[in-house]
C-alpha cells in the first residue's frame, strides 16, 4: 500500500488566495482609501465647512461696515464709534474716567 502525498499545488493555491484576500482586507479597512481613512476626511472636511461659514459671516460683517463707511453711505453712529474707539475722540458734554 502507498501513501499518497498530499500534493503541493493545491496549498500553494489557498495559502497565496487567503493571502490576498486578508491583505484586501486590511487595504479595505486601513488603507490610503480605507474606511477609518474616509472617516477622518469626512470629520476635517465638517471642520472645514464650519470654519468656512465662520469666515463668511466674518466678511460679510467686514463688507457691510466698509460699506457704510463708503463715500456713497456714511452711518454717523458707526463713524462716531469709530473715532472714539481708535482715535480716543469724546464729546465735550462726557466725563472721562481713567
Amino acid at each position: 500500500m502507498q501513501r499518497k502525498r498530499p500534493r503541493f499545488g493545491p496549498v500553494m493555491y489557498y495559502a497565496l488566495a487567503g493571502t490576498f484576500g486578508i491583505y484586501l482586507t486590511f487595504a479595505a479597512v486601513q488603507g490610503e482609501y480605507g474606511m477609518f481613512n474616509r472617516i477622518q476626511i469626512e470629520a476635517d472636511a465638517e471642520l472645514l465647512r464650519g470654519e468656512r461659514d465662520r469666515l463668511a459671516a466674518e466678511l460679510a460683517e467686514i463688507e457691510n461696515r466698509t460699506h457704510r463707511l463708503s463715500d456713497g453711505y456714511l452711518d454717523l453712529d458707526l463713524l462716531d464709534q469709530q473715532a472714539r474707539d481708535i482715535l480716543g475722540y469724546v464729546r465735550a458734554d462726557e466725563v472721562v474716567l481713567r
